[in-house]
């Protein structure tokens, strides 16, 4: 899901197996999806539903109108940036990935499930992009031998994912 996805979703989006993606946060305000393709249900996996359902349990509001990711005056979803610069950033710079962004995670999502099913069109689906996407742009490559034995998961400018037996080790460039 894209970020303004994710921080639009009201309550009554949220199913036992996906996500109805019907509205997005756009420069502050609810919109419409970036696409008609983008109006999906996104399917989720049972420990993301358990996550989910935790998150609800401590939710200031859990009615089918309230934000699931509310700003803290709990009117208005949570800003994109503000979750970015408070949240994600710091947990990123402990570790050094203070590079990677939202797109960076979507695109590696769209390789690791790409790699899974084999199905670029179940990808595009999922990630509400069209019908004719590139399936060039979803594959797995190998990383240098020098960097380690396993393989490389991503696309984007310049980084992959490393890994062997399909355990995360580290990042690595290539070209």
């Amino acid at each position: 899901m894209r970020p303004g996805e994710i921080l639009g979703l009201k309550w009554e989006h949220v199913n036992t197996d996906s996500i109805e993606i019907k509205q997005r946060l756009y420069r502050g305000a609810i919109d419409t999806p970036k696409t008609h393709f983008s109006v999906r249900s996104a399917a989720i996996s049972s420990g993301l539903v358990h996550e989910i359902e935790e998150w609800r349990s401590f939710s200031p509001d859990p009615t089918p109108q309230s934000s699931v990711f509310p700003s803290e005056n709990l009117r208005t979803p949570l800003l994109k940036d503000n979750c970015w610069r408070r949240h994600m950033l710091p947990k990123l710079k402990a570790v050094g990935l203070e590079w990677a962004n939202f797109q960076v995670m979507r695109r590696t999502h769209a390789s690791l499930l790409n790699e899974l099913t084999g199905d670029p069109k179940l990808v595009a689906d999922q990630l509400g992009q069209s019908v004719d996407v590139n399936p060039e742009r979803l594959h797995t490559v190998g990383c240098g031998a020098a960097e380690t034995n396993g393989r490389a998961i991503g696309i984007g400018a310049d980084f992959a994912i490393c890994s062997t037996n399909g355990v995360q080790e580290k990042w690595c460039a290539y070209n």
